[in-house]
């Protein structure tokens, strides 16, 4: 076998590897953004058709897009029944232990904050595959990880989280600009998605742990408004 065959097997069993990491780590999200879409759906008290919708349309509606926008048609959660299986076990899961699930509230933050990781470094990296630019790429992975949430806060007519959470996006921005950077730097996928992963999910967690939040609409008058009432308290007799 010549030195070049070989190099060209080489490139496309590295090339087969990266797409089944990719794959993995999309699944392993849609499962955990499926529970939580569940879990919103159980709160509204639909019933186990709308909690399994809700659960489809959290696991799969950011990398349904994502796949739209790179042109990656059919999307994979169409064309592979892993996908719906996936979610529709979550949905089941959530609608018939629903009490069990509930009282892991707080351990749900974290797998909510796993599953943003995974969909924003697969997201990242999926764009990069189809010859995204490094912006777009990093944006296109961020859209991923926030897009099924997005849907699914409409569908039940809530502000979507993403608008009013604790750095939500900024993490999976975060997560997937590490994955962009590490692709440019000639880094292998898995040492940049675990570096893009981690940076996303403890990024989330201080968020949550500690409250960290943007800085909102208003904000800066309502602090001033409040400065004038104290000194206006303060001059009283």
């Amino acid at each position: 076998m010549s030195f070049a065959l070989r190099q060209v097997r080489a490139g496309g069993q590295a090339m087969t590897g990266v797409q089944t990491c990719v794959q993995i780590i999309d699944l392993g999200g849609t499962f955990v953004f499926a529970i939580s879409g569940g879990v919103a759906a159980v709160n509204r008290r639909l019933d186990v058709f709308g909690v399994l919708v809700l659960s489809f349309v959290t696991g799969n509606v950011g990398g349904i897009t994502r796949d739209l926008l790179i042109g990656a048609v059919p999307p994979a959660a169409l064309s592979d029944t892993r996908y719906l299986l996936v979610s529709v076990l979550a949905g089941l899961i959530t609608f018939f232990w629903y009490s069990g699930v509930d009282r892991l509230r707080s351990p749900m933050l974290m797998f909510d904050a796993v599953g943003l990781a995974f969909f924003a470094v697969s997201g990242a990296q999926k764009a990069i595959t189809f010859g995204l630019s490094p912006v777009m790429a990093a944006l296109l992975g961020m859209m991923t990880g926030i897009g099924g949430g997005m849907t699914r806060d409409v569908l039940i007519t809530e502000i979507p989280q993403v608008l009013r959470s604790d750095l939500y996006a900024v993490a999976a921005l975060v997560g997937a600009s590490a994955v962009v950077v590490g692709d440019r730097m000639g880094f292998s996928y898995g040492s940049s998605a675990v570096t893009g992963a981690v940076l996303c999910f403890v990024l989330r967690f201080m968020a949550i742990r500690y409250q960290w939040r943007l800085p909102t609409a208003g904000q800066h008058r309502r602090e001033r408004l409040r400065a004038t009432d104290g000194k206006a308290e303060e001059a009283d007799p």
